[in-house]
């Protein structure tokens, strides 16, 4: 059976990944055991690069596309600042220097020789960058295991990241070139680059990148910078609007030097880099400014949509208003002429008036709501409801009424109910030979 891929967490690394992951908020503990396996198990960093990510900066291992290096590097005015080796002193030391000079110089050529010719053969595997972030992130472990963890913090990320970074925060970007076959680089690592005076400089004022120039990230950078010789530093801002060299440091110098140089560039460049500040404060300004009368407007255009929906909205309720009222208007001419209708239904339905001398005739008197008085002659024998359709064809009538009989005071029952289907006669409503009937309107009630 094939061994498990996965190894065993030590407690110390389990510890770690669980405070990583209290920290970014990862549900997955595979991508948090990832990303702690890609920054060698360095939280610091890697909740570095996850915040960084979390804010649209690329992630150091998800760089963008390699793009050529925008740096300025011709502007004739870039302080450079160039250590020479010191001359030998004595004549022990010029002895020794003359001894040693045949030997160098044929070791130096044949080295070059070799290296040409070697590119006819196999092309030189630096021009191809593949990993840039890997050849940044091995060269600061080999550097640790070399030198210790005591130096300036390196820049874990690409060259092109730390320019835009050093850009947008408007710091400065000390950049170092590793030649790691050089002889003074042993010495300007170990005296001057990891030296407490150095180093405390550095992290306070700067952003720090650096490099091998063995690995393809630091040939790439090598051939954007074009140095002379080794150590080599490189002081690189925005000026102009442009990311540029403003200067060079290159040889063995010590600490105190060191420090004095970059002050000294620093100072010299400082009014450049107070006008991109007030510029980019300006530019800023006045984006808020835009946003502000953006808002305004906004808010200005939401009022008036707000009174056009409004003034819509009152137009509406008014023409829907308009449509009831002329509903009504239509309903009740409808109700109207219904009702004359039934009132001429109900005329032409009456029986005929029985004659004068009739013995069994009733005539009776009736008091109309509006005090007009109405004279009928009816027969004893006819029904309640002849008299209430009589009533109710008259113009003068209310829609809706009842009849009362003045004394004893009583309303007639004219109209058929569930208790009484049938009215009464006149004869069984106790009716005289003349009556006086009161009409009462009810169409309110």
């Amino acid at each position: 059976m094939a061994a498990p891929e996965e190894q065993e967490l030590s407690q110390t690394q389990t510890e770690k990944l669980l405070q990583f992951q209290d920290l970014t908020g990862l549900e997955s503990m595979d991508q948090c055991r990832r990303t702690l396996e890609q920054h060698n198990w360095n939280i610091e960093a890697a909740v570095q690069d996850r915040l960084n990510e979390q804010e649209g900066v690329p992630s150091v291992f998800n760089p963008p596309p390699t793009r050529p290096l925008q740096v300025n590097t011709t502007d004739h005015r870039v302080y450079s600042y160039i250590v020479s080796r010191p001359q030998p002193r004595g004549l022990l030391g010029w002895s020794y220097y003359l001894i040693i000079l045949p030997f160098r110089f044929t070791y130096y050529t044949l080295l070059d020789i070799f290296r040409f010719a070697l590119r006819f053969i196999r092309p030189d595997p630096r021009g191809r960058v593949t990993d840039p972030v890997g050849d940044v992130m091995s060269f600061i472990h080999s550097f640790e295991e070399k030198y210790g963890r005591s130096h300036p913090v390196f820049y874990q990320g690409t060259y092109s990241q730390a320019l835009n970074d050093a850009k947008r925060e408007l710091r400065y970007l000390l950049v170092y070139l590793h030649g790691e076959d050089h002889q003074d680089t042993d010495e300007f690592c170990r005296t001057t680059l990891c030296s407490e005076e150095a180093l405390t400089f550095i992290n306070t004022r700067m952003l720090f990148w650096a490099c091998s120039t063995s690995k393809p990230e630091g040939y790439r950078v090598s051939q954007a910078l074009r140095e002379n010789t080794y150590p080599f530093l490189a002081m690189i801002m925005l000026k102009d609007r442009k990311m540029t060299v403003v200067g060079r440091l290159e040889g063995l110098i010590q600490p105190e030097d060191l420090i004095n140089q970059l002050t000294f560039i620093m100072e010299a460049n400082q009014t450049y880099l107070m006008s991109e500040r007030l510029e980019r404060e300006e530019r800023n300004q006045t984006q808020v400014l835009r946003q502000q009368q953006d808002e305004a407007y906004l808010a200005s255009l939401r009022a008036d949509q707000e009174k056009d929906r409004k003034k819509r909205e009152e137009q509406e309720q008014k023409r829907q208003e308009e449509e009831n009222a002329r509903q009504s208007i239509l309903a009740e001419e409808r109700r109207r002429r219904t009702l004359e209708e039934e009132k001429e239904r109900k005329s032409e339905c009456l029986p005929p008036e029985p004659p004068l001398d009739d013995p069994d005739s009733v005539k009776i008197v009736f008091k109309l709501p509006n005090d007009t008085r109405v004279e009928r002659r009816f027969l004893f024998s006819q029904s309640l409801t002849e008299i209430h359709d009589f009533l109710f064809s008259l113009k003068e009538t209310p829609e809706k009424f009842q009849i009362v009989t003045n004394f004893p005071r009583r309303v007639l029952p004219c109209l058929p109910t569930e208790e009484q289907p049938n009215p009464l006669t006149l004869r069984e409503a106790g009716l005289s030979r003349s009556e006086v009937l009161f009409v009462q309107d009810l169409t309110d009630d």
